[in-house]
């Protein structure tokens, strides 16, 4: 981001530097060749790419070097030089003409960014720093940039039972998505407290899909599924139960590396559980003080390099097996070496979900 902002800082001078390659071009050049229509163009850049006031100035400028020009060639009280400065000047209007364009488009886009990050920040709230005995750090990417909403949903919840973990990626991204990723969540939030077994509690969550989808089945949304994983950490900090329905495997991270916990025996996403009636069970796995468990959507496993190669956590990030590092820290990592791997814009949301042991 550092980046992006310094090479946008040097760009925004790019209409005075044109104007001064112009002037060069007048001076050097025979008197039949003229810069001021790449003056003309720096006017219009300026108002794309300046602040009002500043585009203003920068059409001040231009027509003073204009006038400058044509008075050295004698030209400047000629039909040749009125028509230079003319074409200046409406080139400077119509460069704060499309400045104030962009501004009511920027003003537009700014509003529909914080509806769209409010209804964010309702539907997955941040978690706290701790719950129960555990440390957690949650981050979450969108890939419709401009709506920053996507379809992946995370949750955890304290309960009678354990720590309970919910991930998952819905059908679909952007604001399409919002409604079963509420469903998602809400139900998980409800049931978790109530049901003893995550076995169960996947069953729960899935038929509160079914019945989202059969009161849309006339609607675009009437095919609502979604890769999840249900898991759980019993308060000691002792065990990890999972239930994947599809969804890409968590990670146990131990002194510095990364081992992938691969289900026994996958289901099929929530909400197509109906395509078969063989439910798996909960995969069991033993935990250690300072593990940290890792759990991400497809955003990060799916994640493609220029050359089309898949990112893999379990190979590619590279952790300090001698520092203790935190939740918050491995997914600052993580989000770095998914936008190294990637070297651009990803077409998938990203949400990812630390939780460390004491």
């Amino acid at each position: 981001m550092d980046r992006l902002t310094a090479r946008w800082s040097y760009a925004r001078w790019a209409p005075h530097t044109i104007m001064v390659i112009a002037v060069v071009v007048d001076v050097t050049t025979p008197a039949d060749y003229t810069g001021v229509p790449l003056i003309s163009a720096a006017c219009v850049l300026a108002g794309a790419m300046m602040s009002f006031r500043g585009a203003a100035w920068a059409g001040v400028f231009a027509l003073g070097i204009t006038v400058l020009l044509e008075w050295r060639t004698e030209v400047l009280l000629s039909p040749m030089g009125w028509s230079a400065i003319t074409n200046v000047v409406l080139a400077t209007l119509i460069g704060l003409d499309m400045n104030r364009m962009v501004y009511r488009h920027n003003k537009r886009l700014a509003s529909v960014r914080s509806m769209a990050e409010t209804m964010q920040r309702a539907v997955l709230p941040n978690p706290p720093a701790h719950i129960g005995p555990l440390q957690v750090a949650a981050h979450y990417e969108a890939a419709d940039a401009e709506a920053r909403i996507g379809g992946d949903a995370f949750a955890i919840q304290d309960t009678p039972y354990g720590v309970r973990i919910l991930i998952g990626d819905v059908r679909g991204k952007g604001t399409g998505a919002v409604s079963t990723t509420s469903t998602l969540i809400g139900a998980f939030r409800e049931a978790a407290h109530y049901v003893s077994d995550i076995g169960e509690l996947a069953i729960r969550l899935e038929q509160s899909l079914e019945r989202e989808s059969a009161e849309h089945q006339d609607d675009e949304h009437h095919e609502e599924f979604a890769t999840a994983l249900i898991a759980q950490i019993d308060h000691q900090g002792q065990t990890l139960l999972v239930i994947n329905r599809g969804h890409p495997e968590p990670y146990l991270i131990r002194t510095g590396s990364v081992t992938a916990l691969t289900a026994t025996t996958p289901d099929v996403p929530l909400g197509i559980g109906a395509l078969t009636r063989q439910r798996s069970g909960p995969d069991l796995f033993p935990l250690a003080p300072r593990d940290i468990l890792l759990f991400v959507t497809d955003g990060v496993t799916e994640a493609r390099a220029p050359d089309g190669a898949f990112y893999a956590p379990e190979t590619e990030l590279r952790l300090p097996r001698t520092r203790d590092i935190t939740p918050a820290a491995l997914l600052g990592e993580l989000a770095d070496a998914i936008h190294h791997w990637t070297g651009g814009p990803r077409d998938d949301d990203m949400a990812t979900l630390a939780l460390k042991i004491p």
